[in-house]
């Protein structure tokens, strides 16, 4: 079968204020051939120029239909609604104005979907960071390719991924089960339009072709709902849209209802606590809000999510207002999760939060090695190795007998690892374990472009421990005294090689590499565009 008798797809594409973007979206669906009967764009009374760009590309492709709404939503589900009223495809997938489908997203999509009979189809998308088009896999391994599942009871995992846009759908079952989104100014409407889908319990297959590329632009003027969280209204938006697909996944299945509340305490929660560094006005009014939903959670939900996301519960539990170190508290929500010195324990020698705030970390003596939230230290030891401390934890680490540790390099935007030798480790006279591990940048820099990381490459720098036991454990590196120093080294294969050690968000040891001089003039450039959009923010 090729792509020109395959089943017509109708791309639902949803637009506002955004006419310098909106071209390029409505193109890339377009270029997905014939599989695509006709292109819907949602106009939602933009005032800028959008209307403009759309009745023009729509005067020269006969497949563009364009929606003009007269009055704007407030969202993004009531556009889509339209999109879907009006569409006449077997098939629809939505696609926002700031994104693209890559080419052959929907001939994969379809094939997909007829070879099994089913009426959602799922691929694989990626956050696609620009300027620097780094590629980042949304929920990687959450999917099979070529699985099949005939329930969405049957891998209640499944109630993570809550994007719509990555997913075909049959209009049939649209409309049988009058799947909507929530119309007006609902935010994060994907939570309840998935959690929608999946109580309708439909056969779902999965292809692993890259299906759907979402757009970051941090720096933009205006940038996405996920990435503005200037205010705590934000969270607020996600808490009752969370609440929302918990209570429609819940009077369908208990058990999609329990996945549902097991993964806000696990990936919702944690990522936005991970930026709780804000104002104190800011913090106290997270705290609270985020305090008030959980106690609405079964005690069963909790015990079933991750010991650090209970230990974080349980701090919300033990306290009306921030405790004065959020920032350890930060750093226990990254991934992997770190729990920073000191260690504390109570009155029976159990393991606590802090002395001042003795909240037991119930289960932590019981972690297995690989599931320890270590802390390593890392500061520069010379121009081509850093010197590691490996903290201990409540003795666990010294009952495994840490041996060796190896640097390992990730790539940010996926991909397979680095892995320098491995460096015998010592006791210190603190408690822990050191070393000092070398590395060799010009090495990773050809590697990085054998894996087609071109002019600056993006790298997440950690370590593995290997014990005496067997066990093992890998975290990321906490950076220390002046390790986060630009360098540039010359280098016989490039000439030149900038180096730009960075921290993350989260608090961890990250790398941009850029070889050559074309490579160090973009790390450069985009260092001042940063700076430049930064300015502008404030």
């Amino acid at each position: 079968m090729n792509s020109s008798n395959l089943p017509t797809v109708s791309v639902v594409v949803i637009a506002y204020n955004d006419a310098g973007l909106v071209g390029e979206a409505v193109s890339s669906a377009l270029a997905q051939g014939p599989v695509v009967t006709e292109v819907i764009a949602v106009n939602d009374a933009s005032s800028d120029g959008t209307a403009r760009v759309l009745d023009e590309l729509a005067a020269v492709h006969p497949r563009l239909k364009v929606v003009h709404r007269t009055e704007n939503s407030g969202g993004c589900g009531t556009p889509r609604n339209d999109g879907i009223a009006a569409a006449s495809g077997r098939y629809v997938l939505f696609l926002d104005s700031d994104d693209i489908l890559p080419p052959g997203a929907a001939d994969a999509l379809v094939r997909t979907a007829e070879e099994h009979r089913a009426p959602v189809t799922v691929g694989a998308a990626v956050r696609r960071e620009l300027p620097l088009h780094h590629d980042v896999p949304w929920m990687p391994g959450l999917h099979t390719p070529g699985e099949v599942i005939e329930r969405p009871v049957d891998r209640p995992e499944l109630v993570r991924d809550t994007l719509c846009v990555n997913k075909l759908y049959a209009r049939a079952f649209l409309q049988e089960h009058g799947l909507r989104f929530p119309d007006g100014r609902f935010i994060y409407e994907d939570f309840a339009f998935t959690a929608r889908v999946l109580a309708a319990a439909p056969r779902i297959a999965v292809t692993g072709d890259l299906v759907y590329v979402w757009h970051v632009r941090r720096s933009a003027a205006q940038v996405s709902i996920s990435l503005d969280r200037k205010d705590v209204g934000n969270w607020r938006s996600r808490i009752e849209a969370h609440r929302t697909a918990a209570r429609i996944l819940a009077e369908a299945s208990p058990v999609l209802g329990s996945a549902c509340r097991v993964k806000f305490l696990e990936y919702d929660l944690r990522m936005y606590l991970r930026e709780l560094g804000r104002d104190p006005e800011y913090q106290a009014a997270w705290w609270t809000l985020t305090r008030e939903y959980v106690d609405t959670f079964p005690e069963a939900d909790i015990e079933a999510a991750a010991a650090h996301a209970r230990w974080i519960v349980s701090l919300l539990r033990a306290t009306v207002t921030p405790p004065a170190d959020v920032e350890r508290l930060t750093r226990l929500a990254a991934e992997p999760p770190r729990l920073l010195p000191p260690y504390a324990t109570g009155p029976t020698g159990a393991p606590v939060w802090s002395e001042e705030l003795p909240v037991e970390l119930v289960g932590l003596t019981g972690l297995p090695v690989g599931e320890l939230p270590v802390t390593v230290d890392a500061e520069p030891a010379g121009r081509a190795a850093v010197r590691i401390r490996v903290h201990d934890l409540y003795g666990r680490l010294a009952e495994a007998g840490p041996v060796t540790a190896q640097l390992s390099f990730v790539p940010r935007a996926g991909g397979a690892p680095v892995l320098a030798q491995p460096v015998e480790l010592h006791p210190d006279s603190g408690g822990g374990w050191g070393a000092v591990l070398p590395f060799r940048l010009a090495d990773l820099a050809v590697t990085g472009r054998r894996q087609g990381l071109r002019r600056m490459q993006a790298w997440n720098v950690g370590v593995g421990v290997r014990c005496a036991d067997g066990s093992s454990v890998f975290t990321s590196l906490r950076p220390q005294g002046r390790l986060l120093r630009r360098r540039a080294l010359p280098s016989s294969r490039y000439g030149v090689l900038l180096a730009q050690p960075y921290r993350t968000g989260a608090g961890a040891l990250a790398l941009r590499l850029a070889p050559g001089a074309e490579g160090a003039l973009y790390l450069v450039r985009n260092r001042l565009d940063r700076a430049r959009a930064a300015r502008g923010a404030d």
